[in-house]
């Protein structure tokens, strides 16, 4: 297991961010339209580093990005820090653990899902040393997205999750699948610089 201070270590680079200047790499993608203040994004594969814990949604993010953190801080086989990336998600719908989004409620537990860097392949990045830590494929996808700033408490998330989806009623894009949250900001980032999302897979028709 990574220690406590090479975690303490690595999120040091992110200090600045307590006022929402972000130096991490995000996933690319491609914006396709906007809806009102929603874009249609459309984003390629990805690698994620998953881990799911059984707890409360809440509890459950803290103590996943504890464990996933641990492993892109060192906690693997060849001892090799990985850059960290930003967002980190949420969702309280089930998504099958072959293409998950970060957060997701499965068997009773909640599924934390952190991005790799793009440089990486499945065959590049290093094997957890815990095994509760899982490598995943995420297959591209085209999103909804709705951003906002503020708390990440679940009544605002849902709030705006409701907004997303009422945006898109009556438009030419349906959700198919889960919503989900984005959070790209560390818990000491002053709430009205936070940058937070939720999306929704959507399709046209």
């Amino acid at each position: 297991m990574a220690s406590v201070a090479a975690i303490l270590t690595g999120l040091s680079a992110t200090a600045c961010s307590v006022v929402g200047v972000r130096t991490v790499e995000e996933p690319s993608f491609t914006v396709v339209e906007r809806v009102g203040p929603v874009e249609i994004r459309h984003y390629g594969p990805r690698i994620a580093a998953q881990t799911v814990v059984q707890a409360d949604v809440v509890d459950a993010r803290s103590d996943g990005f504890r464990r996933i953190a641990g492993y892109i801080f060192g906690g693997n086989k060849a001892r090799t820090s990985i850059a960290m990336t930003a967002p980190v998600a949420q969702s309280s719908a089930q998504i099958a653990m072959t293409a998950p989004v970060a957060q997701t409620q499965a068997d009773g537990g909640q599924v934390i899902q952190f991005f790799m860097p793009k440089q990486y392949t499945m065959a590049t990045l290093p094997v957890p040393n815990d095994p509760a830590v899982q490598l995943v494929t995420v297959p591209a996808q085209t999103m909804a997205v709705l951003r906002f700033s503020g708390s990440i408490s679940p009544a605002n998330v849902a709030e705006h999750q409701q907004t997303l989806l009422a945006t898109l009623t009556g438009s030419a894009w349906h959700p198919d699948g889960a919503v989900v949250a984005w959070f790209y900001d560390p818990p000491w980032t002053l709430p009205p610089f936070r940058r937070n999302e939720v999306a929704v897979p959507v399709s046209l028709g």
